[in-house]
């Protein structure tokens, strides 16, 4: 790697650790990010899933007490997404390289609506009561698991609507749950990117520190800087990368 590509990565990763610890979307700037380094697409996503993982799993690990009532039910739903996940990951390496290349405008598009929509459907589902439908949530996590280990860009936001949906949760309970999901999804896809040699890995390490890095100043960021126009930038940023995609790739 020369300079300007260490130097672009290492950008990509702090500004998609910040964007995690703000608002979420930091796929729409690593996945691109690996792309323009010269990584073949389904590497380039393998890669990123890997740089992205640890703000995830950090923010799983600090608020796990707040599952403890779950019993069962979670372990099973953690489960299922694990399945899921690796069945996700699977799918997604043999694909053969020239479709998932056509598929990319599609996946990044995807993402970037699921973000868009995610606070409305959150305002909208806020102080509304759930009757428990564990079985139902059973059902939607596994598809929503299997999306996850295939691109993963929006996966937080598709979990967080399956759980308020389905369950009388407080929001912080069903981002926890949400995180704990998306931890075991990564894992799993990982392990099976790792055993099959998808990462780049020289490119990843330099993503991933920063993306650490990134992830430290958002946490400071969070309680300074106003929301909505953050998501309004993530928003705008998605829409670009799905246009310029679909022109150089279609």
């Amino acid at each position: 790697m020369d300079f300007g590509i260490i130097a672009m990565l290492a950008g990509a990763g702090l500004l998609g650790g910040v964007m995690n610890a703000l608002a979420g979307g930091a796929t729409l700037v690593t996945f691109p990010a690996m792309l323009a380094a010269g990584i073949p697409p389904i590497s380039a996503n393998a890669s990123s899933a890997v740089a992205v993982t640890p703000g995830h799993m950090a923010a799983a690990i600090a608020d796990r007490n707040m599952l403890r009532g779950f019993g069962p039910t979670l372990w099973l739903l953690l489960g299922l997404g694990m399945a899921a996940g690796a069945a996700g990951s699977w799918l997604l390496l043999i694909t053969p390289e020239a479709t998932f290349r056509q598929f990319v405008p599609v996946l990044i598009g995807a993402a970037t609506l699921l973000f868009a929509l995610g606070s409305r459907l959150r305002r909208q589902t806020d102080g509304v009561e759930h009757r428990p439908a564990h079985r139902l949530r059973a059902v939607l996590v596994i598809p929503s698991c299997i999306y996850g280990g295939y691109f993963g860009a929006g996966l937080g936001i598709m979990l967080l609507a399956v759980i308020t949906l389905t369950g009388p949760e407080s929001l912080r309970i069903a981002n926890t749950l949400k995180n704990m999901l998306a931890s075991v999804v990564s894992i799993a896809a990982i392990t099976i990117f790792v055993v099959q040699g998808a990462i780049s890995w020289p490119e990843t390490l330099v993503m991933l520190t920063a993306a650490l890095i990134g992830g430290l100043i958002g946490s400071r960021l969070v309680a300074i800087l106003p929301p909505r126009p953050i998501r309004l930038a993530i928003i705008a940023l998605g829409t670009v990368m799905t246009v310029l995609y679909a022109y150089r790739m279609w």
